[in-house]
């Protein structure tokens, strides 16, 4: 696949009833590494905390928007609410077979949890992406993320009955 394999697709600017979603920049790393300070983030996706300076490194690659082989588009958006970045959604696009395939992830700092900004936010991401050729949006749940499920199941994505490195996969595919 070569570096246009996924044309122009590039995160735009997207908006909801209560957020806005921001393409991701460097300098976002200042705004969400003291929201995202929170060791309860990490209890179903393992990792680990990242400092600000930490954040800013993968913010430098992952702004490319391309992995360096170009075989995935990585788009990412901030999340916020009243000006505040409350957490982040991204999707990693691959070419696969015939399908354009969109693994999505969502992530809301724990103060904005169960007010429903990740379905809100995810729901404007995964339009988007539908709307840009996506036929395939999958995610890898932890089987007792019931809050994750939620939000799948939200956005039209139902259990596969795999497994992925311990998670169930999930799909919706168009």
């Amino acid at each position: 696949m070569s570096h246009n394999a996924f044309g122009s697709m590039s995160a735009e600017p997207l908006h909801t009833p209560r957020l806005e979603l921001e393409p991701l920049r460097v300098d976002h790393a200042a705004d969400l590494a003291p929201v995202l300070d929170d060791e309860s983030l990490h209890e179903f996706t393992g990792g680990q905390l990242v400092t600000t300076a930490e954040m800013t490194d993968q913010f430098n690659v992952r702004v490319n928007e391309r992995s360096p082989d170009g075989n995935e588009a990585w788009l990412n958006w901030v999340l916020r609410y009243d000006g505040q970045a409350i957490g982040y959604v991204q999707a990693t696009v691959t070419k696969r077979e015939d399908d354009l395939t969109a693994d999505i992830a969502w992530v809301v700092a724990p103060p904005w949890q169960g007010q429903g900004f990740a379905k809100e936010a995810g729901r404007a991401m995964a339009d988007w992406l539908l709307q840009a050729g996506v036929t395939v949006l999958a995610a890898n749940i932890h089987p007792q993320h019931d809050a994750s499920a939620s939000v799948a199941r939200s956005l039209g994505l139902r259990p596969t009955g795999a497994e992925v490195d311990g998670e169930n996969r999930w799909e919706l595919r168009r």
